[in-house]
């Protein structure tokens, strides 16, 4: 029982942080174009590399 009063702390501690990095990427605006990154991975028509 008495490794609970360590392990309640630490899971709490460790899933505040967890819940700060998801505040941090939803103000870094991470999640803001999801479906036109999907599609632009798939298209040429940005593609960084020059045409030989």
């Amino acid at each position: 029982m008495s490794v609970l009063s360590y392990l309640i702390p630490i899971s709490l501690f460790l899933g505040g942080i967890g819940l700060a990095a998801f505040f941090w990427s939803l103000k870094a605006r991470q999640y803001e174009d999801p479906k036109g990154d999907g599609e632009r991975i798939l298209s040429d028509e940005y593609d960084d590399h020059p045409k030989p």
